[in-house]
């Protein structure tokens, strides 16, 4: 399965591979830290709300295609919040992976991910996102990831392009 995890609405068709989640229509409540899902109830969080309907996506694409607002060198709001909800895809235990320590991941697929960021309007800004970006993929294991900085109006022609792009191979 491809994944699309946008902050924002997105209307443009996509092939039946792909499944695009509106961040943004769900209700998320914020992480607090409990670790509930790696002692209480493994691998699902405590929270009850639409992210367990998003964390188990994310285990099970092979491709994930991110579209975040930035602010400040980091995700904004809606992404980050999803992200730190999605931790019971690891488990409590750590590991070494290219010299650094990082959680075992969950019944997680490694993943192919491809960021279009908008809103970073410094170079300063750019790079301290890809340097996040960069630690997050390690800590995700995905298998290759890259970064397209783009303007607010070019968000939807560059996911139509990444997503025929993906198609092609």
């Amino acid at each position: 399965m491809n994944l699309i995890l946008s902050d924002r609405p997105l209307s443009l068709p996509l092939p039946e591979s792909w499944q695009l989640v509106d961040l943004s229509a769900l209700k998320i409540s914020p992480c607090v830290g409990c670790f509930g899902c790696w002692v209480k109830t493994p691998g699902r969080c405590v929270i009850r709300d639409d992210a367990v309907t998003v964390y188990p996506l994310i285990a099970q694409s092979g491709r994930i295609l991110y579209v975040t607002r930035v602010r400040f060198g980091c995700y904004d709001v809606t992404m980050k919040r999803m992200l730190e909800r999605a931790i019971p895809v690891q488990q409590a235990f750590l590991r070494l992976h290219e010299g650094e320590t990082h959680h075992v991941q969950r019944n997680v697929l490694p993943k192919e991910a491809v960021f279009v960021a908008y809103g970073a309007d410094t170079p300063e800004e750019r790079a301290l996102f890809e340097r996040l970006v960069a630690h997050n993929a390690l800590n995700m294991s995905f298998t290759s990831h890259r970064i397209v900085f783009v303007s607010e109006e070019e968000v939807e022609n560059t996911v139509a392009k990444e997503v025929s792009a993906w198609e092609t191979i």
